[in-house]
């Protein structure tokens, strides 16, 4: 399949992802951003993009072939000019509010036209907490809300992200939490079939060779017996409904008056990474998400060879894979080596954890 063929078979007119679901706390510890450098970054949900301008960059293009991604990136980066950091988590979704309404009318012509009419015609997506509202989201949520109440007690719930020792945790996971129930209606919600109707699109798991669902529950149960599993983010927002106590990287309070002052510095564009490198490029580093995902290794080796191509000496490439294997640095050795060392460090405490292995790879 073709990346033309992906466009055509995939439907691209709403939002699939409302957050990014890549570890923004690793990505930034491996591509090391400095001061004046040009960054090519897969939108999704734009919270990775606006991460990586916490390090001054010269220039962030966040690029996606999903237009609606790109106008919800508009809508967070005008929500950065609201006055305060509570006031942009709250209108966001991260904390309760009855008023985004009224905040959106702040902010509304801070944004392209485009993606402006968009968000007009979609005020209830704004109103419900727009960080709720992505397909993807919404199948977590559903999960949340219907199934896992057949399966756990809220004092259950609690009880796993209860701070333990690694013993008290994988105690607790073994007598409490893998009941029959929960992995019978687990691997009933996570399978292929699923999760390719309510979750991800079908097309993107055309690469997948494995069982879908023994392969989630098995990266699922490694770290629910961990203690690192305590303040993941992420699995709090699966399991809990809410990020908090722990944000992404571009929610914190610690990193809002930085990113809101290089707001100038990042750039939507609609499109493939390897149109935008020729339009911006050369680039220094690269958040390639897990694209490669379901792409060929035929496909996969062309787009390294064009990024190549369009980068500065020592680019580093940053991508995940998450059932399917693609290393870029295997498929275009003659251009790119593998940080062993660093991608195996960081692929261990990867708060996503469902992603089987994280790589960065180095132009040479």
């Amino acid at each position: 399949m073709s990346n033309n063929d992906l466009q055509q078979r995939v439907e691209f007119d709403f939002i699939r992802y409302a957050n990014c679901w890549e570890d923004a706390d690793l990505l930034a510890e491996a591509l090391q951003i400095k001061p004046g450098e040009k960054v090519l970054s897969i939108a999704s949900a734009g919270d990775n993009s606006f991460a990586l301008l916490v390090n001054d960059p010269e220039l962030v293009v966040a690029v996606d072939v999903n237009e609606i991604q790109l106008w919800l990136g508009e809508l967070k980066k005008a929500a950065f000019s609201l006055s305060s950091h509570d006031e942009f988590l709250a209108f966001l979704g991260f904390r309760a509010s009855s008023n985004r309404r009224e905040t959106y009318q702040k902010i509304r012509t801070l944004m392209p036209e485009n993606a402006r009419q968009w968000c007009d015609n979609h005020l209830p997506l704004i109103e419900a907490g727009v960080i709720s509202q992505g397909k993807f989201e919404r199948y977590f949520g559903y999960f949340r809300t219907k199934i896992l109440p057949l399966i756990h007690s809220k004092k259950n719930i609690a009880g796993l992200f209860e701070e333990k020792t690694s013993e008290e945790q994988k105690v607790f996971y073994h007598k409490k939490w893998n009941t029959w129930r929960w992995r019978l209606f687990f691997k009933i919600f996570f399978s292929r079939f699923v999760m390719g109707k309510y979750g991800r699109d079908p097309e993107f798991m055309k690469e997948v060779k494995v069982s879908v669902s023994k392969y989630i529950f098995g990266k699922a149960e490694i770290h629910l017996q961990s203690r690192e599993m305590q303040k993941n983010h992420f699995l709090h927002h699966i399991l809990a409904g809410s990020f908090e106590p722990q944000l992404p990287l571009y929610a914190r309070k610690e990193n809002f008056e930085r990113i809101k002052s290089n707001l100038s510095r990042i750039v939507f564009y609609k499109g493939y990474a390897e149109e935008a490198c020729r339009e911006y490029g050369p680039f220094d580093a690269y958040n390639l998400s897990n694209i490669f995902e379901y792409l060929s290794a035929e496909i996969s080796t062309g787009i390294a060879k064009q990024l190549s191509a369009a980068s500065k000496p020592g680019a580093r490439f940053a991508y995940w894979n998450l059932m399917v294997p693609r290393n870029l640095a295997a498929l275009y050795p003659e251009k790119l080596q593998r940080n062993e060392t660093l991608s195996d460090r960081l692929s261990a405490g990867d708060k996503g954890f469902f992603y089987h292995r994280f790589h960065l790879d180095i132009l040479k």
